[in-house]
């Protein structure tokens, strides 16, 4: 099977920068999209940002310009670099890879246990 282990959250303050890191592992053949979600209590588990397997970003409106998705295709990584940290930030963020196994025949989606990142003064 996958495992996703993501890392690197915790208590920032406003304006502040985080970088969360999730390692991808196991029966692993093929990585297309790797991305990270996020959610805040009360609220939809929502995209932050995905990186697709020749490179291409997509971003959600409210990070643009703050956030920087990148990744490691040897380490099967995928990073996200958080800066100009806000409270509204404030969720369990989720990493998500599509993995193709041996066992499948295209593209499956997984996803990490998730990571505090709280923003507060």
């Amino acid at each position: 099977q996958v495992q996703l282990v993501e890392s690197g959250g915790g208590l920032v303050q406003p304006g502040g920068s985080l970088r969360l890191s999730c390692a991808a592992s196991g029966s692993i053949v093929s990585i297309n999209v790797m991305g990270w979600y996020r959610q805040a209590p009360g609220k939809q588990r929502e995209l932050v940002a995905r990186i697709i397997s020749g490179g291409s970003t997509n971003y959600a409106d409210s990070v643009k310009g703050r956030f920087t998705i990148s990744r490691d295709n040897a380490k099967k990584m995928v990073f996200l670099q958080m800066n100009s940290l806000k409270p509204e930030d404030t969720a369990v963020y989720y990493c998500n890879v599509d993995v193709m196994t041996p066992s499948s025949r295209w593209y499956v989606g997984y996803w990490g246990q998730g990571t505090q990142v709280t923003v507060s003064s």
